[in-house]
């Protein structure tokens, strides 16, 4: 179980960069699939998934919505009330991924689960899915996020996760280690050597 210190230092407001960073990679429509498998849950994973697997284990959504996203024909899926899975608020489901093979319209790109009140603790969270990769305050929230692509938002007060985000494995920017020695300097290139002077020839300037 976590210590007091060991969560406080989950919460480094260094890793803000990190979070906005990864926030943004949320924000590309589609994205070509890291080799590594992505956080997953409730049986979905995204980049593997299909819209088949999700309807057998869950259902018709409560509402589906069809767009184009950069030129792509991709389906939204929003489970509420009587049709979310048990303990959650609200499952949104976004299907069609561009995959190096070609575009696949009924795989699952990225996942929203809003949990309901002491679902989802610190440390729930941190036996599901283990110690994140950054953590700090995006937004106002207290967040989590996960190279294998999970992004969790905490309510302020009381701690309990108010979102879970999953995506394909989103790694995040390396920064250099800190106290790291810096690189040491281009060694200068040699001077040519001075033309020889003539014999008896004065140093001084020529006439």
């Amino acid at each position: 179980m976590l210590t007091r210190a060991e969560t406080a230092r989950l919460w480094d407001i260094k890793g803000m960069r990190s979070i906005r960073f990864f926030a943004a990679v949320l924000g590309l429509a589609l994205a070509l699939p890291a080799a590594a498998g992505a956080a997953s849950w409730g049986g979905i994973e995204p980049g593997e998934s299909t819209l088949e697997q999700v309807r057998e284990r869950y259902g018709p959504p409560s509402t589906e919505t069809k767009q184009k996203v950069e030129t792509y024909d991709t389906t939204t899926w929003i489970y509420e009330a009587d049709k979310t899975p048990a303990g959650i608020n609200r499952m949104v489901v976004d299907f069609g991924i561009l995959k190096p093979d070609g575009f696949k319209p009924n795989l699952v790109r990225v996942f929203v689960i809003e949990p309901k009140p002491s679902i989802f603790a610190v440390q729930t969270i941190v036996d599901g899915w283990g110690v994140p990769s950054a953590a700090g305050d995006s937004g106002g929230s207290p967040t989590m996020v996960y190279e294998a692509g999970l992004v969790v938002v905490f309510d302020k007060q009381s701690l309990w996760a108010e979102s879970m985000t999953f995506t394909i494995p989103q790694p995040l920017p390396r920064s250099p280690a800190a106290g790291a020695p810096a690189p040491a300097p281009a060694a200068a290139a040699p001077s040519a050597p001075a033309a020889p002077r003539p014999p008896n020839q004065p140093a001084g300037p020529r006439p």
